[in-house]
């Protein structure tokens, strides 16, 4: 009975907070007690102990109860904890289930992408990828699907740095229309590798966000050309970006 009663309280103190979080400026002893159908004391004692915790504090104006800032505590350690590829996991793995090929995910640093995961699928394929390695951005998917979400600054002067060195004749190599290619891309959700790194390899990758909204990472489908058709790729292109919204949800990823 008693343990009932705890886990009825605990409830209830869920049920508060939540109420208390969708309201900006914060909500009263009645207004809560109207809304979860508890009376007046309870709601009180309730509060009091998520006050105590600091998990609820009183506005001293009007004397209504809002979150406290022991949630941004507990959120900033949450965050601090999510590792990427542990949280991607499962999803690079349900998209290896469902097309049976690579799956690559790597995030943005120092103006290249650096694999940090790679799925080998079940189809026969030989890519030069490999977790650890360092890749252009400008020619690959995923380095596209990423640059298109940096700041325009940043895009330029990766530019300007690496410039946009051939690697087959399909790689964009002239600046204008690049960027035209990185805005198309930001509109659609989603970039193509159309042979632009590799002869004979075709990929499709989405981007990742963080909490913050940040682009870190981006996922990746990679097929040779002759299976990844136009239509394929129309199919595999809802696969991908539901992946990518899944990841970048679990790194704290609001949808606007």
């Amino acid at each position: 009975m008693e343990r009932d009663n705890m886990v009825k309280s605990v409830g209830r103190a869920l049920d508060i907070i939540d109420l208390v979080s969708a309201k900006k400026g914060g909500l009263g002893v009645t207004e809560i007690a109207n809304q979860i159908d508890i009376n007046k004391s309870s709601v009180y004692r309730i509060l009091s102990t998520l006050a105590q915790y600091g998990y609820i504090e009183q506005d001293a104006d009007t004397g209504k109860y809002k979150l406290g800032y022991k949630f941004l505590e507990v959120s900033s350690k949450l965050l601090d904890s999510i590792d990427l590829r542990m949280e991607a996991k499962p999803f690079l793995q349900e998209l290896e289930r469902e097309t049976n090929e690579v799956i690559h995910l790597v995030v943005y640093d120092q103006g290249e992408v650096v694999y940090i995961e790679k799925l080998e699928g079940t189809e026969t394929l030989r890519t030069h990828s490999r977790v650890g390695k360092r890749a252009p951005m400008h020619c690959t998917s995923v380095g596209k699907a990423i640059l298109a979400h940096l700041p325009s600054t940043t895009v330029m002067d990766i530019i300007d740095r690496k410039g946009l060195p051939m690697h087959t004749e399909n790689t964009i190599t002239e600046k204008e229309s690049f960027l035209k290619e990185l805005n198309g891309i930001k509109q659609k959700g989603y970039a193509l590798d159309l042979e632009e790194n590799e002869y004979g390899i075709t990929c499709i990758a989405a981007p990742i966000f963080d909490h913050l909204g940040r682009v870190v990472a981006s996922v990746s489908i990679s097929g040779p050309t002759m299976r990844m058709t136009e239509e394929r790729l129309e199919s595999l292109k809802e696969k991908m970006l539901h992946a990518s919204k899944e990841i970048s949800a679990r790194l704290g990823y609001i949808t606007k």
